[in-house]
């Protein structure tokens, strides 16, 4: 498969650092995947909030991670969306 073929099955993820995509989801990936990748990240930013209510912290580098990781999941759920309105009904 060709560089070409495969950048049109992937969505760019929402990361202002570069000017170019770096990280890409995959479009065509199953829904359950997707799905899971999506609740991994939820869920793990979820709990890194919860330990940083208990810890003395940088705000500004727990709202950083905190963002990049809520990030992922909205472009996610994005191709999520896409997909699952394209499903015939």
């Amino acid at each position: 498969m060709t560089t070409q073929k495969l950048m049109c099955h992937c969505a760019n993820m929402s990361h202002p650092a570069t000017d170019r995509p770096v990280l890409l989801i995959d479009a065509d990936a199953p829904l359950r995947d997707l799905h899971a990748c999506a609740s991994e990240r939820l869920n793990a930013v979820l709990k890194y909030l919860d330990l940083m209510d208990h810890a003395e912290h940088d705000i500004y580098t727990v709202t950083t991670i905190a963002r990049i990781m809520v990030q992922d999941v909205s472009d996610i759920f994005r191709v999520v969306e896409q997909r699952g309105f394209d499903v015939p009904g």
